[in-house]
């Protein structure tokens, strides 16, 4: 599952990225551990130049309470041993929470890193799982759905992250899944709402293993409430080794969040 993530560009960085705007009110400050039931920026395949916050949380349209659905499995309901080697169907196509948006309701959900725990300790045991060549901010592919408070009349605009079966780097955490990633060159096919289904399924797969790369970090991190920089510092080695970057005690983000460079 990949359920926190890290967002600490600034709005500005993040516009001209995903050539997107910005609505007046919306503001944005670094976030290093974004938790389900927080807002987050997406863009959405029904307004793809527009920058719009919703609720990390998934909640069906039909639903008759607020719920938090924070992934939605590419598999659906196949793959439940969540082999890596599986190259079936992509049940997410059928699913009653998934099949609506899946056709229609897709979004980007903008990324400079995600959390993982393991699959034993869970996040007891975080790792701090980024890409290489400071690509970012990325995109996760998502999902998204408008729910409706019968009750009060508030709209809930919310996301779930699209994960598939664990690349190389998920498996040595271990981890039994990873979140799907998409390569620059796919973020508009994800948002045209033409595309064939066909084709929007083809682009749920793991990123390459060898683009990516992982650090432990402290366990503080399992706290939804915590946040700052800090939760960032690397308490051990990376999964893999890099020769191409200049490291630290971690590897450096330059010009994010205060402008000032701090570990990821």
């Amino acid at each position: 599952m990949c359920g926190r993530y890290i967002l600490v560009q600034k709005l500005e960085l993040i516009e001209k990225r995903f050539n997107v705007t910005a609505p007046g009110g919306v503001e944005w400050k670094p976030a290093y551990n974004i938790s389900p039931g927080q807002v987050a920026p997406v863009i959405t395949s029904d307004n793809p130049k527009e920058l719009q916050l919703f609720r990390f949380g998934m909640t069906p349209f039909w639903a008759k309470k607020p719920m938090y659905m924070i992934n939605a499995r590419a598999e659906g309901d196949h793959n439940k041993d969540d082999d890596p080697k599986y190259k079936g169907a992509k049940g997410i196509i059928t699913k009653p929470s998934f099949r609506k948006p899946i056709r229609s309701q897709r979004c980007l959900i903008i990324a400079d890193a995600f959390i993982e725990g393991t699959v034993k300790e869970k996040l007891s045991k975080p790792y701090v799982v980024y890409l290489k060549n400071n690509v970012r901010p990325f995109a996760f592919a998502g999902i998204w759905d408008e729910w409706a408070n019968t009750e009060t009349g508030e709209i809930i605009r919310s996301f779930a992250i699209i994960t598939t079966t664990a690349n190389e780097l998920l498996q040595k955490l271990p981890h039994h899944r990873s979140p799907v990633i998409l390569d620059k060159k796919h973020e508009s096919k994800w948002l045209n709402q033409n595309m064939p289904l066909a084709d929007v399924t083809k682009l749920l797969k793991p990123y390459p293993a060898d683009l990516m790369n992982a650090y432990p970090v402290d366990p503080a991190i399992k706290n939804p409430r915590a946040e700052g920089k800090d939760l960032l510092k690397p308490i051990g080695e990376r999964v893999a080794p890099e020769y191409d970057v200049k490291t630290t005690e971690g590897l450096e983000l330059q010009g994010m969040g205060s402008g000032k460079n701090f570990e990821l």
